[in-house]
């Protein structure tokens, strides 16, 4: 028990150590036109480098990504199928298609998939 304690206090006593030294290393750069300005070859940009981002579009992306990932867990339950019990399949898939649905369907209903607004 005594080599866990010591082990944990020399862990913590290291990235103290570390966190300190990073401080006070760093230097604060001063934050002047030059710096702040985005960098095109040398030449100053010729529109805003903030442009604005449609919501909507992240929104999308973000389902697409997350539906995506359920098919990567949809895939393999399909070659489980003849490993495990039907009845144990069957309520494990239909549970999880539910759930995907019950998502979609609160995506729908609070407006995230019209692209009219």
């Amino acid at each position: 028990m005594i080599k866990v304690i010591m082990s944990i206090t020399v862990a913590l006593i290291i990235s103290m150590a570390l966190i300190i030294a990073c401080t006070v290393i760093s230097k604060k750069s001063i934050l002047d036109r030059e710096k702040m300005s985005p960098f095109e070859c040398g030449f100053d940009p010729k529109s805003s480098s903030r442009m604005p981002f449609s919501i909507q579009f992240f929104l999308i992306a973000v389902l697409f990504l997350i539906f995506d990932i359920e098919i990567v867990i949809i895939l393999p339950m399909i070659i489980t199928l003849k490993s495990s019990s039907l009845t144990t399949w069957f309520i494990t898939v239909t549970t999880f298609m539910l759930i995907l649905l019950a998502g979609l369907y609160h995506e729908w209903n609070n407006g995230v998939l019209d692209w009219a607004n």
